[in-house]
Order: structure tokens, then C-alpha cells, then sequence
């Protein structure tokens, strides 16, 4: 049984960055950073065949096993302490 669609994070443009910038980010996987986006949200698609487009704070916030920045995100709190650390950390302005 296939499970439920999870809503993707919110994103800023300035922090929107490519599978293969992410696997290059996290050593991971294209096969792991795709499963990520598709069950914590932290990426989107426009359709199927369109490449991923993926959070770099959410994909911070995964990588420290961090949900609560991640549900934050995806309510578009980007200046919520959780979400702050992150951004600030890769440089990136709330």
C-alpha cells in the first residue's frame, strides 16, 4: 500500500539546491536524499519527471534528526529559533 503524500517544507529561493548538491552536502545517496524528500517533505517536484528542488535548511535539520525545525519549515516559520540555527549556520539570512 502506497503511503500518504507528505507536504513538502516551505522554501526561500536562496536556499533551494539540487539532489546532486545535496548528496555532494551529506555523502549520501541520490536513492537516500530522494527517499528523504519524499517521506520528511524536505524537497519537491513540479511533476514526476521534473528534478528535485530541496531545502538546504531542511536538509541541514534532517541530517540532526531535527522534526521540529522540519514541521516549523513546513508551517513557513523561518524565524523560529530551530529553523534560525540552521539558516544561520549555512549562511543563509531569515
Amino acid at each position: 500500500m502506497k503511503q500518504p503524500a507528505v507536504l513538502p517544507v516551505l522554501m526561500r529561493d536562496a536556499e533551494v539546491i539540487s539532489l546532486k548538491e545535496a548528496c555532494f552536502r551529506t555523502g549520501r545517496s541520490e536513492k537516500t536524499i530522494r527517499r528523504w524528500c519524499r517521506q520528511d517533505g524536505i524537497g519537491r517536484r513540479a511533476e514526476a519527471s521534473a528534478p528535485w528542488e530541496i531545502s538546504a535548511v531542511a536538509l541541514e535539520a534532517k541530517r540532526y534528526g531535527d522534526d521540529a525545525a522540519i514541521e516549523d519549515l513546513r508551517r513557513g516559520e523561518f524565524t523560529s529559533p530551530r529553523v534560525a540555527r540552521y539558516a544561520e549556520q549555512l549562511g543563509i539570512l531569515c
